[in-house]
């Protein structure tokens, strides 16, 4: 586009790319790429980002990964920024104190040429998380509930800030989670107040302030918090305490359950409209309303994304997979976020214990999750997915997806049906 007006990027160095999306995960030659249209968006990528000087991390380049992993680890995510990509879940990145949202190729383009953007402004909504977690249950839980509680369009309209002890007691990985998935439920962007946990995941990574820099930016990010009288839009609370691990049964976000529970029952619908949902969900993920949720066997499992892929999800599913084996007829995959987060995986030994229980141990990139690059399930498949999105056709066409945490997909690709992670960890 940029080069049709004859225009080059304002701010290179403000910019930033990586080969994500339409890569396969088997290989990091490009030539290795069977479909020739990714091979070639790949090669532009390439091409485009040393043209106009813009930093890029390509498949040869071990920091290469997905942009939500890769960014917030080399420090380009920090407090107080405005960050945007062509790709929804950059509302990821609000994790550290960000204002961060997806764009259109369009924007994109108008962003690289001017350094600024039109945006209408969005109301606010904040999410208060109270109580404690329970064994077994992480962030991943917190999301899926509290989109099954306000549907995947109740926050539509909204930038979201989430607030509350649990949050302050969440890591920053986790905190990542919760922002990445906002947009499962309609909103604009999520966002949570920097604080000391903040400073001290961004403190010596490679593109963070350094010496007399780093304290004068961590001076200002302390300023960077809701004022107490703040009036928003919308308020939610939400006691994570009374959480269990969490699964999806439906095509969207928010037909999600406790794993104790059971596939809902068509007369529970709310309406007829919820009714008819419920029909085509049923029909499409091949389920019975009413049967117990640990009866749903699965074929794959896919530990990745850029919700789930980062060195806490791995060891959270690793700890799981020790000393067992995948289920008979079950596909499983670990597919890390980026490749600094697979050299630490392999520095503690982690590669060894998947590979040892039957998982592929895979290259860093998108991979299953969204299916454009050769990596995707079969018509029919059902999958136990740390992915974001359950829709139709997802994960490849005909695709039957289930969202869970790494610890519950490792629990399902151990025993070959959705299973209550608790009850293999004796936490419950």
């Amino acid at each position: 586009m940029l080069r049709q007006k004859g225009v080059k990027p304002r701010a290179p160095l403000r910019a930033f790319g990586t080969p994500d999306h339409y890569i396969p995960t088997t290989s990091r030659d490009l030539m290795d790429m069977q479909d020739a249209e990714a091979r070639q968006m790949a090669i532009a990528l390439q091409n485009d980002t040393a043209a106009a000087g813009i930093p890029f991390f390509g498949l040869n380049d071990p920091r290469q990964g997905i942009i939500h992993v890769v960014a917030p680890e080399q420090g380009m995510s920090r407090p107080g920024m405005l960050i945007v990509c062509g790709d929804s879940h950059t509302s990821t990145h609000g994790a550290l104190g960000a204002l961060a949202f997806g764009i259109g190729a369009s924007e994109v383009a108008h962003v690289l040429a001017t350094q600024t953007l039109w945006q209408r402004k969005p109301r606010s909504m904040r999410v208060t998380l109270t109580g404690k977690l329970g064994p077994g249950v992480v962030a991943k839980d917190i999301i899926l509930a509290l989109i099954a509680k306000i549907s995947a369009a109740g926050a539509s309209g909204y930038a979201v800030e989430y607030a509350g002890p649990a949050i302050d007691a969440l890591t920053v990985e986790g905190r990542m989670t919760l922002c990445n998935m906002t947009i499962e439920a309609g909103g604009r962007a999520g966002m949570i107040a920097p604080d000391e946990a903040t400073f001290a995941y961004i403190e010596g990574r490679p593109y963070a302030p350094k010496g007399a820099d780093w304290d004068k930016a961590v001076a200002a990010w302390r300023r960077l918090k809701t004022d107490t009288d703040a009036v928003f839009d919308r308020e939610i609370a939400l006691d994570v305490s009374t959480l269990s691990p969490m699964v999806t049964w439906g095509n969207s976000p928010e037909a999600a359950a406790p794993i104790t529970g059971r596939v809902p029952l068509l007369e529970e619908a709310a309406n007829a409209e919820k009714r008819g949902v419920m029909e085509r969900a049923f029909a499409y993920m091949g389920l019975t309303p009413g049967m117990p949720l640990t009866d749903i066997a699965i074929d794959r499992v896919f530990i990745g994304s850029c919700t789930n892929a980062r060195i806490e999800d791995l060891q959270s599913a690793a700890a799981v997979v020790r000393g067992r084996k995948v289920a008979e007829g079950v596909e499983a995959w670990v597919v890390p976020g980026s490749g600094l987060v697979k050299a630490e995986a392999e520095k503690l030994g982690l590669d060894q214990v998947f590979k040892e229980a039957g998982f592929q141990w895979r290259e860093a990139g998108c991979s299953m999750c969204l299916a454009t690059n050769g990596d995707k399930l079969l018509p029919g498949q059902r999958a136990a997915s740390t992915t974001n999105r359950n829709f139709v056709g997802r994960q490849g066409p005909g695709s039957r997806t289930h969202l869970m945490s790494p610890a519950m997909a490792a629990a399902a690709a151990v025993t070959g049906h959705l299973t209550d992670v608790r009850d293999l960890m004796g936490e419950r």
